[in-house]
């Protein structure tokens, strides 16, 4: 069975306001390889682990339906609390028991999630929903992210090297599959054709203070927040510090550089 987390509201809160959207570079390199394999009529895409719906809204343009499926109910009702498509819609279920028809889905994808899915169950409901030559797409990103802002870029990334290893110890074997960029997984998938795309970079600017919201958003800072949380809320606090003495600011909202780099599994069903 998959691994449960991102459950409790306040972390859900969290996960809404300081995850990633879904870059425009990895959803045309979804879709370029689905109309490269399967070709269109593109009508039903399915997002797992889509937690409050930021990746599944940016496939809406593309199919007739999209279906946003987490494990956490109060996951699906922050997503459906974002105004959003009408072809778009969420419900509550399993990686492992995604409840569609055989053969009836032509797109399955998971956003930062696969290396929380029972892998061999997984496998198997996917190959009983997808049509043939539908198309599975997993992506995660790549753990440090890098920082930037004026002449101290090497030193935030220093900081935030540090503080990733200050929450080490609260990671579960799940999280070190994202550090092993997802090779497990890779080997996991069953379709002969598969393919794996690696570093795949695109930036965004943010306030320092999202990089803190970003850090307690994670599963394992959550875990280290509930063991200790005096520690965890002054590593977080001493981290921003550290930023904002580093970048000679004294603003929050002071804006800087974040470089994300992606890498994405691609697999197709065999006709």
């Amino acid at each position: 069975m998959a691994s449960r987390l991102f459950e409790e509201r306040e972390h859900v809160a969290l996960y809404l306001k300081y995850r990633l959207p879904s870059p425009f570079q990895i959803r045309n390199l979804i879709l370029d390889y689905l109309q490269r394999k399967k070709g269109k009529p593109f009508t039903l895409a399915v997002d797992i682990g889509c937690g409050s719906g930021q990746s599944t809204r940016g496939l809406a343009s593309y199919f007739e339906k999209v279906v946003g499926i987490d494990v956490s109910e109060a996951q699906i009702e922050e997503a459906k609390k974002v105004d959003g498509p009408d072809n778009v819609s969420y419900r509550q279920g399993l990686a492992e028991e995604l409840g569609f028809e055989d053969s009836s889905v032509d797109l399955i994808t998971a956003a930062e999630a696969a290396h929380w899915f029972d892998l061999e169950k997984f496998m198997k409901e996917v190959d009983r929903v997808l049509k043939p030559k539908g198309c599975l797409a997993l992506y995660c990103y790549r753990v440090p992210f890098e920082v930037h802002y004026n002449d101290c870029s090497e030193r935030l990334i220093q900081i935030v090297q540090q503080t990733l290893k200050t929450l080490a110890p609260y990671e579960s074997e799940r999280t070190q599959i994202v550090r092993n960029e997802y090779k497990e997984i890779f080997d996991a998938i069953t379709f002969p054709d598969k393919e794996r795309v690696d570093s795949i970079s695109f930036k965004q600017l943010v306030p320092v203070l999202w990089i803190k919201g970003f850090f307690e958003s994670l599963s394992f800072y959550q875990t280290f927040q509930k063991k200790d949380p005096e520690a965890a809320k002054a590593t977080l606090e001493m981290m921003e510090k550290d930023f904002m003495q580093t970048m000679g600011v004294s603003s929050r909202e002071t804006v800087l550089e974040v470089k994300w780099t992606a890498f994405c599994l691609l697999a197709s069903k065999p006709e």
